[in-house]
């Protein structure tokens, strides 16, 4: 008698629970009010990306949640933006560049770039032009993307 090959059992994909608000909240994610610092704006995106993270928020709830926590003036531009885009829901990376676009323009981001590039430790001691250096350098990324380049851009800054 030939008996017959096993044959697996169908596998479900696991369950992944769906992430609700209030588990969201309890992270305690920033508001941002807007600003004219370009630095509050991208602290606060990555802020966010932090809390997403932590709590496994579904791609296409990221935004949804995370734009609860703007308020006043950036809230403002936000339903005035929303409304003007055309698709039903506002992707992450849209909702970023369009952030970005409003709290942190190209333009700033090449003066952030030229600040990065002329920083000198002058006066400053090691440890604040290296606080100083890090705050410019995420500026910048792909200057300092590896162990090599952050260390050759340090170097170059310091006093002889």
């Amino acid at each position: 008698m030939l008996q017959q090959p096993l044959r697996p059992e169908p596998q479900t994909p696991p369950v992944v629970p769906v992430v609700t608000f209030k588990q969201f909240q309890s992270v305690k994610p920033l508001e941002f009010k807007g600003s004219a610092d370009p630095t509050k704006a991208r602290s606060w995106l990555k802020e966010m990306e932090k809390a997403v993270a932590l709590v496994k928020v579904e791609a296409d709830q990221k935004t949804e949640f995370s734009s609860y926590f703007l308020k006043g003036e950036a809230n403002y531009w936000w339903e005035s933006k929303k409304a003007r885009e055309c698709e039903g829901v506002v992707t992450w990376d849209r909702f970023t560049e369009l952030l970005l676009e409003k709290y942190f323009p190209h333009y700033m981001k090449n003066q952030m770039e030229i600040k990065f590039l002329e920083l000198k430790q002058g006066n400053l001691s090691v440890t604040d032009y290296e606080a100083k250096f890090t705050e410019l350098a995420r500026f910048v990324p792909e200057q300092v993307d590896t162990d090599e380049k952050w260390a050759k851009g340090f170097q170059q800054g310091l006093k002889p």
